[in-house]
């Protein structure tokens, strides 16, 4: 990780590479596998899903002013939410069938009573997520309220819309889209697209005369990409970025899916200041004074050991997942928050044989049973069954509890997961061929099923099958190496259990020196008693109060949470609200309201908006 800052920074032009996971030339695959590698990725299966149950009605230092239920056909439909003057805007999120995305408008200059009085229509197949913002603009093109938001797509269509839309809010009840879909075109091979690359988030910010936007590239390794809109009718792309050639990442704790999630910018003393939040790679500080050529400042490491669970006498590594952030009022520090929705991790061992009592470690998909909140284990011998696609040789499981040994490659982890339960095998472990991720590399599988499936390393795939030998074994990018052995490779028998690791939490960091000056989470959070039937509980994102040094916190079902923080203490829980009925809040927005009131909203998933006041010392 590199921590000194860099005198300049040559624009980086958008790398050939569409995934982490790019296949190698010698092998014949889909693009795209199912492993999650881009920001968008971070909202299927089960991720921002919600499950049953609820952390019981409460609250302390905050008041309720006011509640809008929107209309919406299903649970999941809100998504971020920003605010200007006496209006809120909402993002509409793809639940139920992605044919009603867009931005809803909120009345709220009587806060008690909030009403929704327009919606702006995104295109078909495409949704609204983090990236909802509002600022006034004052330029020699547009002099106005300009609302920005991101566009991802559902499906395949081609009149889907990527990008980013600007639309002129200036009469909030009259929106206006000046811009609609608009984005990075060029594809990684140097053809162009129809439709702009999809955006998972955006934010945008004025500069003198000019304005600008930042927003993720979902779909190329420069995939921090910023725009000039001071004309927004006619934006222009002027710098692609990837943080990755900064080596942000962290491969030694195993934190290698690292992409842009989310990023803010502030103006703090002569220097305009990126913030991006960088998944696996943690965050990234930017001096973007000319946004043509960011510069490199510095970003966070993960510590070695996470220290909400070595505070608990647990000792395991960090699960990354840096999802957004925002500076503290004074810029002398930055609060971010861990989104983690998997408070299991996988650890396997083999029983039998040579090698028995070898542990390692696995990440499991996202769409299937959990080993831990689901089943306590999976234990069984294990088969070699190969790559497991359709129309591939897949040898029936010899008994009701063996493992198939899986070879990644060829087509998607859901159709392999498919393949493997209908020959009748309690669970699957899936491992890189060559060429693949770096070969030892873990990733996160999306992929769907009734059985569970868990990813490891290809030398430890090789392990279970009793193939793995140090003397001649090797795994090259290039697609060359050992061979897996025969499809029907009777393995060793292995156990695979679920560990506690906790929920997603928060980081306080120093701008300066980027240490890390301390974490905070909920209590609930942090102990396996919560892990099943009381909803999500990660934290999902901050707002700082620009008089106070507060933070306010979307924490899904563990609600709308209050704290204070200093580098000396660190952060300090002082309010918190959770509806009697629960909740599933997303963002968070403090808002300084014409009647002079200081005011928080949130977004809850589910249901809309609510408005709160912060009433403690």
């Amino acid at each position: 990780m590199r921590r000194s800052i860099l005198s300049f920074l040559t624009v980086l032009v958008a790398l050939a590479m569409m995934t982490l996971s790019a296949p190698a030339a010698a092998h014949d695959e889909p693009l795209d596998d199912g492993v999650m590698n881009s920001a968008d990725d971070t909202h299927v299966h089960d991720q921002h899903g919600g499950h049953e149950g609820h952390l019981p009605g409460s609250q302390k230092n905050v008041s309720l002013v006011g509640q809008l239920s929107l209309k919406t056909t299903a649970e999941g439909r809100i998504s971020d939410v920003a605010a200007r003057g006496n209006y809120a805007y909402l993002g509409a999120f793809y639940e139920p069938n992605c044919q009603n995305g867009g931005v809803y408008v909120v009345d709220i200059s009587n806060p008690s009573q909030p009403k929704q009085v327009a919606f702006i229509r995104a295109k078909e197949d495409t949704y609204v997520g983090e990236g909802v913002q509002v600022m006034p603009v004052s330029t020699a093109s547009f002099k106005g309220d300009l609302l920005v938001h991101n566009n991802e797509i559902c499906g395949t269509n081609v009149n889907a819309a990527g990008g980013i839309s600007l639309v002129d809010v200036t009469n909030p009840k009259l929106p206006k889209t000046l811009t609609d879909g608009w984005g990075d075109f060029t594809n990684a091979d140097g053809t162009t697209s129809s439709r702009a690359h999809q955006s998972h988030s955006a934010f945008a910010w004025t500069a003198g005369s000019k304005a600008y936007a930042v927003f993720v590239d979902n779909e190329e390794g420069g995939d921090v990409d910023i725009a000039d809109i001071t004309d927004p009718r006619r934006p222009v792309l002027i710098s692609e970025t990837d943080l990755n050639d900064y080596d942000v990442a962290q491969p030694d704790l195993k934190l290698t899916d690292s992409f842009h999630h989310d990023v803010v910018v502030k103006k703090i003393g002569r220097n305009y200041v990126m913030l991006v939040s960088y998944w696996d790679g943690g965050y990234v500080l930017l001096n973007v004074n000319d946004p043509a050529r960011p510069r490199f400042l510095g970003d966070t490491e993960y510590d070695a050991l996470d220290p909400e669970r070595l505070e608990r006498g647990q000792k395991i590594t960090p699960e990354g997942n840096g999802h957004q952030a925002e500076f503290t009022r004074d810029n002398s520090m930055f609060i971010a928050t861990d989104e983690d929705f998997a408070p299991y991790r996988a650890v396997s061992t083999i029983t039998s044989g040579d090698l028995s009592g070898y542990e390692f470690q696995g990440t499991q998909g996202t769409g299937v049973p959990q080993i831990g909140p689901d089943l306590d284990e999976l234990a069984g011998p294990t088969l070699f069954v190969g790559g497991a696609c359709d129309g591939e040789y897949l040898p029936s499981a010899p008994s009701p509890d063996t493992v198939a040994v899986v070879e990644r490659g060829v087509c998607s982890f859901t159709e392999k997961v498919e393949n493997v339960s209908a020959a009748g095998y309690a669970g699957g472990i899936v491992f890189n061929r060559t060429g693949d991720d770096g070969c030892d590399t873990l990733l996160t599988m999306l992929a769907d099923g009734d059985i569970p499936f868990v990813f490891v390393g290809r030398s430890d795939g090789f392990r279970i099958l009793g193939a793995f030998d140090p003397n001649t074994y090797t795994c090259n990018s290039d697609g060359s190496g050992t061979s897996a052995p025969p499809v029907g490779t009777a393995g060793a028998s292995v156990k695979l259990a679920g560990v506690y690791d906790g929920w997603g939490y928060v980081h306080l960091y120093d701008r300066d020196t980027l240490a890390d000056l301390g974490t905070y989470a909920i209590p609930e959070a942090q102990d396996p008693a919560y892990a099943k039937g009381f909803g999500d509980l990660s934290v999902h994102e901050v707002a700082t109060d620009p008089d106070r040094d507060l933070a306010y916190f979307s924490y899904y079902a563990g609600g709308f949470r209050v704290a204070k923080y200093s580098a000396a203490d660190g952060i300090e829980e002082v309010g918190h609200y959770i509806d009697a009925n629960g909740n599933n809040f997303w963002g968070v927005e403090v808002h300084k309201h014409p009647n002079g009131q200081k005011y928080v909203l949130a977004s809850d998933r589910d249901s809309g908006l609510w408005i709160f006041q912060y009433t403690g010392p």
